[in-house]
């Protein structure tokens, strides 16, 4: 966090901006994992399967990004902060009635709704920072953003278990409700508009999607974001089955596993911007994808011995594949589009959320145990090195970020 902040010190944007952009672009991870060492308890609360409670999850990501094609157009016409603002409100609203849910369906519903607030909070942070930074420096941006969104995994498990070992599990949303409020309070006052020119015109202009879908740039590197992502949420929805079901760890013992990968994360995504300065974004992609490879057949290797250590160990190291993978490209995926920069920070977050949400759906129906299922997403990604070594794939970074 540190190392974020005077980075931004010695930009042309006041420091208190970006506080402020960093604790935006907090309430997509705090609505997941405050009340992962919860789901046990709201399945039993509900009467229903685990993976219904894991649905919670998913719900959310996907309407995350899907409500992005609609929060992007509007934060392009109307403005990065009204669309924040409206974010937070509904944010607000939904976590209320998720703490008031009498059933499975009512959670599911006011999952989604926040799903579509956290999605406005992030497309509208995101675009700030391509506003902000321009071309050439919104990857580095990105990971720092990145980094300091990493703290919440490493706090909000401990936090909720706290909340629902304390109370209950409807004790983790009160909380989202009051984050909102206090949150969406402090940016009404401090954030300032950075959309340059307010787009004109109709709201949903299927050529702006169509322009930015069709540069092949964009496409692999939001893929890139996209499965890089998925491996992530399949460890997010497997750990807490995995970790306290199969292996019988505690609450508090899931909390610090998830803390210390959490950690983990944020020292790469800190360390990520000094090694894209030193050798560019397409060192950092291969150094990231290698990573990736690396767990996941540490994943198959271990497989047959799980312990928490021997399970979590692959983890580490994807996050740390994660951490430089994300950042770097999705700088590269938003850095063709400037004035389209909130459609394509809206589409590349569809890739990224409801790409992702897809793509562990699909692969949960293969029957994998949650060990296997996890190896397969990390290895899914080899691939993208052959085509960073191609000649489009070196044509594409001629010009680093």
């Amino acid at each position: 966090m540190r190392c974020f902040v005077s980075q931004v010190s010695s930009s042309s944007v006041p420091r208190n901006q970006f506080i402020l952009l960093i604790l935006l672009v907090l309430f997509s991870p705090l609505a997941i994992d405050i009340y992962l060492p919860a789901l046990p308890q709201i399945a039993e609360t509900f009467h229903v399967e685990h993976t219904l409670a894991q649905d919670t999850i998913s719900l959310f990501l996907f309407a995350m990004g899907v409500g992005q094609l609609v929060a992007g157009p509007l934060a392009d016409k109307h403005g990065r902060r009204t669309v924040a603002l409206g974010g937070i409100s509904l944010y607000f609203l939904s976590a209320l009635l998720a703490w008031g849910a009498q059933n499975i369906e009512w959670m599911l519903v006011a999952r989604l709704l926040q799903g579509l607030g956290a999605c406005a909070t992030s497309v509208a942070a995101f675009a700030t920072v391509r506003d902000s930074f321009g071309p050439q420096k919104s990857g580095k941006m990105i990971s720092y953003l990145n980094g300091a969104i990493c703290f919440i995994p490493a706090l909000a498990p401990i936090l909720g278990s706290w909340l629902t070992q304390a109370f209950d599990w409807r004790a983790n949303f009160s909380f989202m409700a009051l984050y909102a409020l206090v949150v969406g309070s402090a940016l009404f006052c401090g954030l300032k508009e950075t959309n340059p020119q307010p787009q004109q015109g109709k709201l949903f202009d299927v050529s702006r999607y169509w322009s930015v879908l069709k540069n092949p740039m964009f496409l692999f590197h939001a893929g890139l974001c996209m499965f890089a992502m998925a491996v992530i949420l399949a460890y997010v929805t497997s750990a807490p089955i995995v970790l306290m079901g199969q292996m019988g760890v505690s609450m508090n013992g899931f909390a610090l596993w998830f803390g210390i990968n959490a950690v983990v994360n944020i020292i790469a995504c800190l360390a990520a911007p000094k090694f894209m300065d030193r050798f560019g974004v397409h060192k950092t992609l291969v150094v990231g994808l290698a990573c990736m490879l690396l767990a996941g057949i540490l994943m198959i290797v271990v497989s047959s011995q799980l312990t928490p250590l021997t399970f979590m160990l692959p983890i580490f190291i994807s996050s740390l594949s994660f951490a430089w993978i994300l950042g770097a490209a999705a700088g590269k995926a938003l850095a063709p589009f400037g004035d389209r920069a909130g459609t394509a920070a809206a589409l590349l977050g569809l890739f990224q959320m409801s790409g992702a949400g897809l793509v562990v759906s699909l692969v949960q129906r293969l029957g994998l145990e949650p060990s296997m299922m996890i190896s397969f997403h990390m290895l899914i990604l080899t691939p993208a090195i052959l085509i960073l070594f191609s000649s489009v794939g070196r044509a594409w970074h001629k010009i680093e970020i």
